[in-house]
Formats: C-alpha cells, sequence, structure tokens
C-alpha cells in the first residue's frame, strides 16, 4: 500500500548530499532526507583525550542538537548542557563512526563530528550517521597520512511496522503513530554496528524481526552506494538518489 507521501514501503526518501557545505571544517556536509536536513562537520585536533594520552590511538567523537525551529514549535536550546536524548543520539553516532575508522592510524588526534539538525521530519539519528560518515572521510583524506585511516562506510536507516506493514526509513508522522520503531545501523561489508528497536503498541514476533532487518539492509546498501559515489566524484557538490 503507498504511503501517505506516495513511497512503496521499501522506498527511501529523497536524499541530497551537499558536501564541502561550510568553508572552515576540514570536512563538511549538508544531508537532506527528505524534509530532514542536518548539517554534519568534521574537525581534526592535534590531541586527544587524556584518557588517550601515550597509546598513540587516536579518538572520534560526536555532538548532535537540533537548532529551536527545526521542529513545528520552539524548543529551547541546550544552554545547560545537552538532554538525555541528545546524550543518547551523539553517543549512537561517535559508537557507529568510530567502527569504522583504523583508530591506531590516526596518531594522537581528535575528530569532533558536529551535527546540527536545522529541520526535523523523523530520522534525525540515521541522517547524522549517513552524511557524518561522509564529512569524517573528507576531513581525513585532507590530512597527511591519513588517507588510508578509513576501513570502511557506515550508514543508517529507520524502520518500522506502520498500520500493519513494514516501511522503510519513516517521517515524523509515520514514526510518531509506528507500532515498531528500529533505528540499523550496517557497515559497507554488510555488518551490523547497531539495532536499535522499540515496540511502542504491541509485542512483535522474529518474523517481523527479520523482515525489517531485510528492509533496513537493502535501504542501508543504497545509502553505502550514494557515499562511495560522494566520496569518488570530481564535483564535490551534490549528490542524489
Amino acid at each position: 500500500m503507498p504511503r501517505a507521501d506516495g513511497r512503496a514501503p521499501d522506498q527511501l526518501r529523497p536524499i541530497v548530499v551537499t558536501r564541502d557545505f561550510l568553508l572552515h571544517p576540514e570536512g563538511s556536509v549538508l544531508v537532506e532526507f527528505g524534509a530532514t536536513k542536518v548539517i554534519c562537520t568534521a574537525s581534526v585536533e592535534e590531541r586527544v583525550p587524556q584518557f588517550l594520552k601515550g597509546q598513540g590511538q587516536g579518538w572520534v567523537t560526536a555532538e548532535y542538537a537540533m537548532l529551536p525551529r527545526s521542529t513545528n514549535t520552539r524548543t529551547p536550546r541546550e544552554n545547560r548542557g545537552p538532554s538525555g536524548r541528545s546524550q543518547e543520539i551523539q553517543r549512537l553516532v561517535g559508537r557507529a563512526l568510530r567502527v569504522v575508522i583504523d583508530r591506531g592510524k590516526m596518531g594522537e588526534r581528535t575528530v569532533w563530528v558536529d551535527c546540527d539538525v536545522i529541520q526535523a521530519d523523523g530520522g534525525t539519528r540515521t541522517a547524522a550517521i549517513t552524511g557524518g560518515f561522509i564529512a569524517v572521510a573528507d576531513a581525513l583524506g585532507r590530512v597527511a597520512g591519513l588517507q588510508a585511516v578509513v576501513r570502511d562506510c557506515v550508514a543508517a536507516v529507520s524502520v518500522g511496522i506502520v498500520q500493519g506493514d513494514p516501511v522503510l526509513d519513516l517521517n515524523y508522522a509515520e514514526d510518531s503513530s509506528a507500532a515498531v520503531d528500529m533505528n540499523i545501523v550496517m557497515t559497507g561489508a554488510g555488518e551490523f554496528v547497531e539495532v536499535q528497536g522499540t515496540a511502542e503498541q504491541a509485542p512483535f514476533d522474529r518474523a517481523r524481526l527479520d523482515a525489517l532487518l531485510a528492509l533496513a539492509e537493502r535501504g542501508i546498501r543504497r545509502l553505502i552506494g550514494l557515499q562511495r559515489q560522494a566520496l569518488d566524484a570530481r564535483d564535490r557538490r551534490v549528490l542524489t538518489l
């Protein structure tokens, strides 16, 4: 059954990636999943956190925030520190990106990945991971000797059960009414990095779980293809899916 926005159940929203979106960061991307828009920047610092000093390893960490009017009503700025939701998401983004980085080849450097949501319509964390990877790959590729640090791609997508059917890449209306909501992170090699799944209305069985994982895998395969296309492109500006 077609969805409210006309997509097929296994269809991603229109996706646009704009590289070098900002002037100053070593890597920067505006990633758009439909109406969701996230600016991802990657900044390289010649130092590591205290717990890594002297170990010869690098670090990749992330911060996540939503602009006050990225949603239907204004949300106050998190001036007293990130909310519980923001902390959970930025830790997820950091974990996802570290999985595909050879930190032993980085030297004692830190890559800060800042993910700022300028417009939200569901899937902000999955967009942040997918776009954040491109920003990190660009940033590390511009630092002498770090071109081989990135071992694989990593991307993420949401899936869920909406009106009884498995669907891919939920927008906000679908996410808020889904009976099951999941966020899946995978590498280009097809390995799982994280599976976050919640029954919002009723439990789901193994057959439903398998169907959702298979649907997410197909969607992520397309996202990985877009990432590779973006990183190989001579025109560093805009790619669409």
